[in-house]
């Protein structure tokens, strides 16, 4: 009885340590996540309204060489 204690506690144990190593995983590609979403919608949005150039009589003309 007090080997299968052991062993279940041990087991307990492990799998606690697991889940804890899988969640900091997790936890650690979060900012990454979020960084990647946020230039992903500053693409979006410079897609949907292009720049639109400047009017040629409004450029400056060639310097001199």
């Amino acid at each position: 009885m007090d080997g299968t204690a052991i062993i279940i506690i041990l087991a307990i144990a492990g799998v606690a340590s697991v889940l804890l190593f899988a969640l900091k995983g997790l936890l650690d590609q979060v900012p990454d996540v979020i960084d990647s979403a946020g230039k992903a919608r500053d693409a979006w949005q410079r897609f949907k309204k292009p720049e639109v150039p400047p009017l040629a009589d409004e450029q400056e003309p060639p310097a001199a060489a």
